[in-house]
């Protein structure tokens, strides 16, 4: 099994890409044309992480209104204050800040279509390649 992406119905496809695409170094995999504009994202690994699009047939959550525990989706950084710092200035806003143990650093934010994303400062970085590297868990 290889995850593939999630998938978020949203209002603006094309300005939450734009957004990703201009603050987080996302890439854009893939755009379809309107109405619907499926939009396919890429990490800076190349993976797939996230498809918006829009879509009236289904209900277009209001993310602003989910407690951040309820949903979101988290990034791997090394840096969580400094992209903190840059996408607050771009217009996400900061809903929680911990630092569990030392060298770990979780930022939780709202992009600013209300959205929950997390950076991941962690003093272990979960592995980003084989994931055989990494014994299951019990």
């Amino acid at each position: 099994m290889v995850f593939e992406h999630l998938a978020l119905n949203v209002p603006d496809p094309v300005a939450v890409a734009r957004w990703y695409v201009s603050h987080l170094d996302a890439r854009v995999l893939s755009q379809g044309d309107g109405p619907v504009h499926t939009t396919f994202l890429a990490d800076s690994t190349g993976r797939v992480f996230l498809e918006v699009y829009y879509n009236p047939l289904g209900e277009i959550d209001d993310f602003a209104e989910r407690h951040p525990l309820t949903f979101h989706f988290a990034l791997q950084t090394s840096d969580a204050a400094g992209l903190r710092d840059s996408l607050t200035l771009a217009g996400a806003e900061v809903v929680e800040e911990i630092c569990p143990e030392p060298g770990t650093h979780l930022v939780m934010l709202r992009d600013p279509f209300g959205i929950p994303l997390q950076l991941c400062q962690r003093r272990r970085p979960y592995p980003t390649g084989v994931a055989a590297a990494v014994p299951p868990v019990r």
